[in-house]
């Protein structure tokens, strides 16, 4: 199955949790998951699934996924390499997503959604230490600096983006120069400072370990 390109608010409503996919509009009282927090369709209102130990771990797995909009074939290639990293599987996982290059877009204001930060990488909008990189899945390393390229630092987008950024605050693992459109990558987060719907990770390795 492709990339999906469905309307992303129903992705929050089946899951039961806001994911944040719209960007400005999930902080808005017309996001569709406060009027319509039950899941889409003919009989969303009635669905009482039976919450089994698989039923679970597999809803974990796609919020987590749905979050950070990668694929199953590439969310579980994540899964493998966490894994064999050294330390607890789990918190391996959500770091090698936070350093996904949209990601760190997203997480430095540039972009008000991973969406929106995946297509504008995917456009060459951005250096990482001074290459051009046009792949989201760029795994960004402590100390990297990114940055608006020189061609597309007249584009309003990033200083509106930046603006609405400035206002809620940058995450610590991160700094951030507004005026330059350059930011840099300072730190792995930890677990406990991630700025995201609550995933309980460790559902993920069960469901992968079963």
């Amino acid at each position: 199955m492709g990339r999906y390109t469905g309307p992303v608010c129903r992705l929050c409503r089946r899951e039961g949790v806001k994911l944040y996919l719209k960007g400005e509009k999930c902080y808005s009282p017309s996001c569709p998951f406060e009027k319509r927090p039950y899941p889409p369709g003919q009989h969303g209102r009635s669905i009482r699934p039976r919450p089994t130990d698989y039923w679970l771990r597999l809803r974990e797995k796609q919020k987590a996924r749905r979050i950070y909009g990668v694929s199953e074939k590439q969310f579980k290639k994540y899964y493998e390499m966490a894994d064999r990293m050294k330390g607890v599987t789990g918190e391996n996982l959500l770091i090698l997503l936070e350093r996904r290059l949209d990601n760190v877009v997203y997480r430095m204001g540039f972009a008000v959604s991973r969406r929106q930060a995946r297509q504008l990488v995917v456009h060459r909008h951005f250096k990482v230490n001074g290459r051009v990189v046009d792949k989201p899945s760029y795994l960004v390393k402590p100390g990297d600096i990114i940055e608006v390229k020189e061609e597309s630092r007249n584009v309003e987008l990033f200083k509106e983006n930046l603006e609405r950024a400035q206002e809620r605050g940058f995450p610590h693992w991160v700094e951030v120069d507004p005026e330059a459109l350059r930011g840099k990558f300072v730190t792995y987060p930890a677990r406990e400072d991630l700025r995201a719907p609550e995933i309980k990770e460790q559902l993920i390795v069960e469901f992968y370990s079963r």
